[in-house]
Order: C-alpha cells, then structure tokens, then sequence
C-alpha cells in the first residue's frame, strides 16, 4: 500500500479548465501520482464542451503519429529529472495485455485510464481522476513534472516536485500480504 503524500498543487488553470495534482502514493518500486482535470462549460457550446471532454481520453485522437505533429486534443504530461533523463505519456501503447518481459529502461510515466468522474460543487463542473505511474522511484532530487493541453487553453506548465519527499515517504509503504515464512 502507498504511502499517500498530499500536494494540493494547480499545475494549470484557464476558465474552463483546472488541472491539479492533489496527491502522490509513494511504492518501493515507484510513485502514483493523482491528477484531477476539471472540466465546465462556461461560454463553450455544448459540442465544443464536450469535444473538450473526450479530448481527456487519448484512445479517441485520431492522427496520433509518433514522426508528426502532435493533435492540440492530446493532453500531455512528462517528467524530467535533474541527470536530464525524461518520460512522457506521448505516444504510450493503451493495449496492456501485451507485459514486456523484461522491465523497459527508466524511466516510464504510464498514463492509468481515469478511474472517477462526478459533478464538483456550486461550478457545475466535471472532475475526472487520473493516476500517472511514474517507474521507477523518482531520484531524491526535485524535479520537473508537466502538463500541456492546448485545446484546453493550457500552455506547457511546469511544477517542481520533492524526489526527496517522495523517497522518503516509499518508506511507509506496506506490502498488501505480509511475507509468511512459506513465502521465504
């Protein structure tokens, strides 16, 4: 079980988008880190609104090239380490029923289809859950994490988060099932 570290950080805002990072879950072996990305309508029509909606899921862009431009719809978010090694959720196989049999080079950011959606208080707005996988553990130094999504109006936006923090914080993570002595 991860360790929960909470963050309350705004990587970005616009008037019909916010995008936070409530929560990091710290594992021996890496780090979830929870993003919510709330949506309202405000001035979009109803078909603009929900096209921004959609654009959430990156499985429903089409023209996804790995040798072109990128859509404005892909919502995209990287990690960038000081040694100046980095990751991205671009260009990320969703078919997870294929496992590599080795463990790929670190490091990954996995994007986790969003696990919740609901209606957030008096804004009439959508808040939709995310978990993005980071593999492995975050060195202890700080480093950058960011988001871009330019047809929610956000440009690229980076925050520095705690390697440190977040390494210790993996020390209070628990196995799910206690090793017994059977397991040896």
């Amino acid at each position: 079980m991860g360790a929960v570290m909470v963050s309350r950080l705004a990587l970005a805002r616009t008037p019909n988008v916010a995008i936070t990072l409530p929560t990091i879950q710290a594992f021996s072996t890496g780090c979830l880190i929870n993003v919510d990305i709330v949506t309202r309508r405000q001035a979009l029509s109803p078909d603009d609104f929900q096209a921004l909606q959609l654009s959430v899921f990156p499985h429903m862009i089409i023209g996804v090239r790995a040798d072109g431009p990128l859509p404005g719809q892909l919502l995209r978010f990287g990690v960038r380490f000081a040694d100046g090694a980095k990751a991205t959720t671009v260009g990320q196989r969703l078919d997870r029923t294929q496992l590599p049999q080795t463990p790929p080079p670190g490091p990954q950011l996995s994007l986790l289809l969003p696990g919740m959606s609901m209606r957030s208080g008096d804004e009439d707005a959508d808040v939709l859950t995310m978990g993005l996988w980071l593999w492995p553990s975050p060195p202890r130094e700080s480093f950058e994490f960011a988001v871009e999504w330019p047809v929610g109006g956000i440009e690229l936006s980076i925050v520095e988060l705690d390697g440190a923090a977040i390494a210790d914080a993996a020390q209070h993570a628990a196995p799910y099932w206690p090793e017994s002595p059977q397991d040896g």
